[in-house]
């Protein structure tokens, strides 16, 4: 009976079916609904430039769909802050063959959207106004609309949820704690003490100095702290998607918000902190962390069990992109914890 129906599920497979239907009642996505491009014409491949309000006035960000999933819909928030979502597109290799429909989001002032390059506007509560306002323009709810937040955009996702949590159907904070002073506390107590004495000596006399633009700082921290904490690769061997993002990276947002580099915080987040307001995010809600990330991953592993519905999930080969230098335990867990809340799951075990 189970040869039969596992022939029976790869025949409606070949058919146009992505699967068939689960055990937990999940539905079924056909390839021609997933694929399925109803926009208006003429058609942009799934791209929709939204116009936000802000103090300043109006400006354009810029959005872009890969697939339709009316349960599933996953936003992506970039960290830097100032990247830009091209960071994101490995998940094109895992998620869309799982039926869950992506949509890149670049922030105001970082790659294909407006930057009105007014430090004033590089503001947290600014920004969380403006994933409102894109959700709006994209017509995501509680019933479909999954947020996943990376880094910065973990900070991002967090105030978010925590004004608008009736909105979402999940919450995902990937490879980010929920206190910059911890995040500060963990560079300085443990990471700092994984340098080479001379080598962290000399970073700390060029920051001393406020010097941050002379090339002798990142030629330092590049193979000494991005390649073992960022990205676990030689640095010429990172992934041509971060590449290309982190070169477009908007550096007047970056510095203002995070400060000079990922080796501790010094910009105008330095005091922000949600530990005591995870409780009260009561969605379903996954934290991601990574062994070797610039994030303590036992913080992540205790925001896990502060979330009302909180699920956890541990990278032990990853880093901060842990998408790519853990990516299969990374996608593996994220499936599998979307797919769980979809079927019902408030916490997952991963």
């Amino acid at each position: 009976m189970i040869k039969h129906l596992s022939k029976l599920c790869l025949l409606l497979l070949l058919a146009g079916l992505y699967a068939c239907k689960s055990p937990e009642g999940q539905s079924t996505t056909t390839l021609a609904d997933y694929f399925k491009d109803s926009s208006a014409m003429p058609r942009t491949g799934g791209v929709q430039v939204i116009q936000i309000n802000t103090p300043k006035g109006k400006f354009n960000v810029w959005t872009k769909k890969i697939g339709n999933n009316p349960k599933i819909k996953l936003l992506l928030l970039n960290g830097g802050p100032g990247a830009t979502h091209e960071y994101f597109e490995c998940m094109e290799s895992f998620l869309p063959a799982e039926g869950i429909e992506l949509i890149y989001y670049d922030q105001l002032g970082c790659g294909n959207s407006d930057n009105p390059k007014d430090t004033t506007m590089w503001s947290l509560p600014r920004f969380v106004e403006e994933v409102e306002q894109v959700r709006l323009a994209l017509k995501l709810d509680s019933t479909n609309f999954y947020l996943l937040g990376h880094s910065w955009g973990g900070i991002l996702a967090t105030e978010y949820a925590l004004k608008y949590q009736k909105n979402l159907k999940g919450l995902i904070i990937s490879n980010m704690m929920s206190s910059c002073p911890d995040y500060g506390k963990y560079g300085e107590e443990v990471l700092s003490k994984q340098f080479d004495p001379k080598v962290l000596a000399r970073i700390r006399a060029i920051e001393a100095k406020k010097d941050f633009d002379n090339p002798e700082y990142m030629a330092l921290l590049m193979p000494n702290f991005y390649a073992k904490h960022i990205l676990r690769r030689p640095v010429d061997q990172w992934p041509e998607p971060v590449n290309r993002s982190f070169n477009k990276l908007n550096h007047s947002l970056y510095v203002t918000m995070q400060g000079p580099s990922e080796f501790g915080i010094g910009g105008n987040l330095t005091n922000w902190d949600r530990k005591a307001q995870l409780k009260t995010i009561t969605v379903p809600a996954l934290s991601i962390g990574a062994q070797y990330d610039t994030m303590d991953p036992k913080h992540m592993q205790w925001m896990a069990t502060q979330f009302k519905n909180g699920s956890y999930l541990y990278c032990p080969n990853g880093s901060h992109m842990a998408m790519y230098d853990d990516q299969q335990t990374y996608m593996n867990g994220l499936i599998k914890f979307i797919k769980g809340v979809d079927a019902g799951e408030k916490s997952v075990k991963l």
